[in-house]
């Protein structure tokens, strides 16, 4: 316990130095005011709502990495990816679907998840497993049945589903892969 709010006291002190008040800095050092106080469980709620907060944020960077609609095409973000993942063992998400009225697609990018290691040795593999691969890019993506997923980085997937193959390797070109890989660092 010692050591999370010693990691706590850390985190708040780097962002004091920021001068940056916010959400997470006040949960974070209500959490000390708590553990100092000795109410450990009110101490663990709020690191557990400051993790939360900061997840948050990070997601909403992700979202930042989506394609942006093709014309004549609109875009609708999915909020709720955060509590897909959560059953999946963590790590952060985005995700839109796309559509012009008659057709659709969605473009989903996960960070930083238990899963996205076992789908790496997939898409190293898709040849081998028949499936087709394309490069995007210095990125190589595994097609099949209408999905399209790259690893990048070794710790981000980005997939597209969709009927269009064609469409989705043209709206997942758009996307600045090497800006991706860098996400979180």
């Amino acid at each position: 316990m010692r050591k999370i709010i010693l990691i706590t006291a850390c985190i708040l002190s780097a962002l004091a130095l920021a001068a940056r008040a916010d959400d997470v800095t006040d949960t974070l050092q209500s959490a000390i005011e708590a553990y100092n106080d000795g109410d450990l469980q009110y101490a663990i709620e709020e690191l557990d709502y400051a993790k939360q907060l900061m997840l948050s944020m990070k997601t909403d960077a992700l979202s930042v990495y989506l394609p942006a609609p093709p014309e004549g095409w609109t875009m609708e973000p999915n909020t709720e990816i955060g509590a897909t993942l959560g059953m999946m063992g963590g790590g952060v998400g985005a995700e839109a679907d796309y559509t012009n009225g008659s057709d659709s697609f969605t473009v989903t990018i996960m960070a930083d998840n238990p899963m996205i290691a076992a789908m790496g040795a997939m898409i190293a593999n898709a040849a081998a497993m028949g499936m087709k691969v394309e490069r995007i890019g210095r990125q190589k993506f595994a097609i099949e049945d209408g999905t399209v997923q790259g690893l990048i980085n070794n710790r981000i997937l980005v997939k597209a589903e969709g009927d269009d193959t064609d469409q989705l390797l043209s709206v997942l070109g758009t996307m600045d892969f090497k800006a991706l890989s860098n996400f979180g660092q």
